[in-house]
């Protein structure tokens, strides 16, 4: 398994009991092993200082970390500021996102900042910084929700790799057939960057039922029931998601995804569970 890919993504904490909190799991999921932590970057740039803070620190216990970039509400002067920053603290890696604006906004208001699209802020990443990053950037496989089209939003992901993306982190999904799929029609394209597929595990139903239906990532039928004959019992939901994730990721890396990257949501348990399934201890 060595040869994959394997990270881990938090979100930055608020509070300083939440980044005690965060230090805990982080020394958890270090057991693993990951080649980086990634850490995302609030709706608007809203916790631009929290995931510094909390790069910074990853980076200081001697961790690769790569922080998100969003465009949307993020100036040329602020944007260049924030690379200096972490080329101070000698982060060499960045997920460089179109992200999304604070609830209330509504539709998305490109005048919220100087950059429309993801692959606008990756060019002006390689004119200000060149090779120093290795930038990630987000793909679909089951289309971005705001897209106009399947094409369309392959060619939105075709732009960020060409201009300068090294590689990309799929959103989580839980329909193997939609991954390879895109895989295919990326390569069909002229993508040969590696497209690392994005796992979320699944430990409360209500949680997941509310971000799929944020992102767009499709509960199949069957998995959807299931969790929800499982009402309140939440051992019996993370059991079944366990098994329902593991083979996932097993099916995944079987057919030649070259890596997995998990949506951790700061949390431990899941995430260890799942890689102690796919990597026995025996074989590390």
């Amino acid at each position: 398994m060595t040869e994959h890919n394997f990270s881990i993504e938090f979100f930055p904490p608020k509070t300083p009991e939440g980044a005690e909190k965060l230090r805990v799991t982080r020394a958890k999921l270090a057991a693993l092993q990951p080649k980086y932590f990634s850490v995302t970057f609030g709706a608007g740039g809203s916790t631009q200082q929290g995931t510094f803070d909390t790069v910074k620190e990853i980076r200081g216990e001697g961790h690769e970390a790569a922080p998100h970039l969003s465009c949307l509400g993020s100036s040329r002067d602020g944007v260049r500021s924030m690379l200096a920053q972490y080329q101070a603290q000698d982060i060499r890696r960045l997920v460089a996102l179109r992200g999304d604006l604070p609830s209330g906004y509504g539709a998305v208001d490109f005048s919220s900042g100087e950059f429309r699209h993801a692959n606008e802020l990756v060019e002006f990443i390689r004119t200000e910084t060149g090779d120093w990053f290795h930038v990630e950037v987000a793909a679909y496989p089951e289309m971005h929700p705001q897209a106009k089209s399947p094409q369309d939003d392959l060619q939105r992901f075709a732009d960020k790799v060409k201009a300068g993306a090294d590689a990309a982190i799929t959103q989580y999904f839980y329909n193997a057939d939609a991954y390879f799929r895109f895989v295919d029609d990326a390569r069909r394209a002229g993508v040969e960057v590696p497209i690392v597929a994005g796992i979320m595990p699944i430990t409360n139903y209500t949680q997941l039922m509310r971000f799929s239906e944020m992102c767009g990532a499709e509960i199949p039928r069957w998995v959807r029931l299931k969790l929800a004959s499982f009402g309140d019992d939440a051992p019996s939901i993370r059991a079944f998601g366990l098994d329902v994730v593991t083979a996932l990721c097993e099916r995944l890396l079987a057919g030649g995804a070259p890596g997995l990257h998990f949506y951790t949501l700061n949390q431990a348990a899941a995430t260890t569970a799942i890689w102690n399934r796919l990597i026995p201890a025996s074989t590390r």
